[in-house]
């Protein structure tokens, strides 16, 4: 069964750092493009982070540039999110997600995602 879950979403205050991890399973993540969304209370789902191990394209959002990374752990087929800097406008429910089904957008990592995790709150305030 493909299974996407992640954790580590919590309070923390502005400046602060926290890390999110998504266990897949089902699948590799290693072979695929997969990546991190946000969603704001009241906005839209928004794509901030994503890799290809198709092409290896990547994309960050540019609100994250320099804040936030993504990595990933190929023995534990987990995928991260390291968050530095923390603002209060970080603030939302994140989640993992991977395009599992062809065709791949060369070039577009963050499209046509099909698989997604349910999803972990980060809540950024003093």
């Amino acid at each position: 069964q493909v299974q996407l879950v992640e954790s580590g979403g919590g309070l923390v205050e502005p400046g602060g750092s926290l890390r999110l991890s998504c266990a897949a399973s089902g699948f590799t993540l290693d072979d695929y493009a997969v990546g991190w969304f946000r969603q704001a209370p009241g906005k839209g789902r928004e794509a901030i982070l994503c890799i290809s191990s198709i092409d290896g394209s990547t994309y960050y959002a540019d609100s994250v540039k320099g804040r936030f990374t993504i990595s990933k752990d190929n023995a534990k087929n987990t995928l991260y999110l390291q968050m530095n800097s923390l603002k209060p406008e970080d603030t939302a429910v994140y989640y993992c997600a991977a395009h599992l089904t062809p065709p791949h957008l060369m070039g577009k990592p963050c499209y046509g995602m099909d698989t997604w995790g349910k999803g972990t709150l980060v809540t950024v305030s003093s």
